[in-house]
């Protein structure tokens, strides 16, 4: 496979130095991407730059990714406007840690190929470097014409910009350009990788070795990826998607893949999948005749979904979201779990009672309106049992003197009530 072909045809490249392609097809080569640390998940924006480490070790390159742990502990300027709140080392070493169990689940950390991948993290170089010896070693190297000339320093320095910029966030360039010069010397690391906001500093690195060592490296970067509607890409109403489940659900993951746009699908199957040209080709054929079925989107959605969380908890997924659509069964309820039942109805009304008034059990007519509001008079309620229209947790009530008790809980803890078809509320056992 083509490296740099496979990412072109993919849309995921913005710019690359001259020579990049030639080196790549030479040998096999070694290349780093760098990851913030500043949180113990990778989000969904991270995936592109992690898809181009998967796609390098396919094409028998060798991929490292370095958590950035002295980098994040200054904040990179690069489309930011603020300074960000710096972390200490015992919880960057605990996300380096979580980060890297997330990253085996895309690269080979573990075989004995010569391109298995490597986890590295900068502070291990950086935090025996002294203040004096950085200025000395690094600092000489790169003029503060070259640095001022970046993009990230001049829009952070421009009339505009009423926070300035700290000569901390000004160094970073330099910081990241050693993390270069470093693994180009320890580990004949040639090429660096990043979003297209990255270039001035990935270039930085280049120069600096080129300063330095008299040496050739290389800069490829990926577009920003933004969604067709301008918003950005990896947002919802509650904030980054994330690949850990404790923070995004599975169910919230894959549904997020599920409602993209079809113009959003299209681009992003090509990104976050390793489906080929031909497959990619055909399920757009598909959803140009049929786009109701959403034929792109759902592939996206299972491939990236199962990638990240496994199979499993993709069909718990798709089992989830038939729910709201009147095709679930009691039974496939009964299988979510909290956190999976939470997200499907999340803003759906929710009403508490008394788990000891259930452990005795309560009359459903009492229960849905005595007990909670969840119906407004038993007159209605019973007119909607009378005519088949009630149900609790996916099963048709028909008896009005049904008894609800404590073996009706879903997780122990919830009630599903249904009226008609797609109305419903929540009652919780408290």
């Amino acid at each position: 496979m083509n490296f740099i072909e496979e990412l072109t045809w993919r849309g995921m490249i913005h710019d690359i130095t001259p020579g990049a392609e030639d080196q790549l097809q030479k040998e096999m080569t070694a290349a780093y991407v760098g990851i913030d640390p500043t949180a113990d998940s990778l989000h969904i924006g991270h995936l592109v730059s992690v898809m181009m480490l998967k796609h390098l070790q396919i094409a028998g390159h060798k991929p490292i990714a370095l958590v950035g742990g002295a980098t994040g502990m200054i904040g990179d300027p690069s489309g930011k406007s603020a300074e960000r709140n710096l972390l200490d080392e015992p919880t960057l070493r605990h996300n380096e840690e979580c980060l890297k169990k997330q990253l085996a689940k895309f690269l080979d950390f573990t075989s004995d190929a010569p391109n298995a991948a490597e986890l590295v993290n900068n502070y291990d170089w950086m935090k025996e470097f002294s203040f004096l010896a950085f200025i000395r070693d690094i600092g000489k190297h790169v003029t503060v014409n070259y640095m001022m000339a970046k993009d990230s320093v001049k829009k952070r320095l421009c009339e505009e910009a009423k926070t300035g910029m700290s000569f901390t966030e000004f160094t970073y360039q330099l910081v990241q350009g050693t993390d270069f010069l470093h693994l180009y010397r320890e580990k004949n690391c040639k090429l660096q990788m990043g979003g297209s906001d990255q270039w001035g500093n990935i270039t930085t690195g280049t120069e600096l070795i080129r300063r330095k060592e008299g040496g050739v490296a290389f800069a490829l970067t990926c577009p920003l990826i933004t969604k067709a509607d301008g918003g950005k890409f990896g947002k919802t109403e509650s904030g980054n998607v994330w690949l850990d489940p404790r923070l995004t659900t599975p169910y919230k993951f894959y549904q997020f893949w599920l409602n993209v746009s079809d113009a959003d699908a299209e681009k992003y199957i090509k990104i976050f999948t390793l489906l080929d040209r031909g497959k990619i080709a055909g399920l757009v054929k598909e959803q140009e005749s049929a786009p109701h079925l959403r034929p792109l989107q759902k592939r996206l959605a299972r491939e990236v979904t199962c990638m990240v969380h496994g199979e499993e908890e993709y069909n718990k997924a798709v089992e989830a979201s038939e729910i709201l659509f009147g095709k679930a069964t009691a039974a496939s309820l009964a299988r979510l779990d909290r956190e999976t039942f939470l997200s499907v109805f999340e803003g759906v009304p929710t009403y508490e009672v008394d788990r000891a008034k259930l452990a005795s059990g309560v009359p459903v007519v009492e229960l849905l309106t005595v007990e909670t509001a969840a119906f407004p008079s038993k007159g209605e309620l019973r007119r909607m049992i009378k005519g088949n229209g009630l149900s609790l947790n996916k099963a048709r009530i028909a008896d009005q003197e049904y008894i609800v008790t404590e073996g009706d809980l879903i997780n122990g803890s919830y009630i599903l009530v249904q009226k008609g078809k797609k109305e419903y509320s929540i009652i919780e056992a408290v």
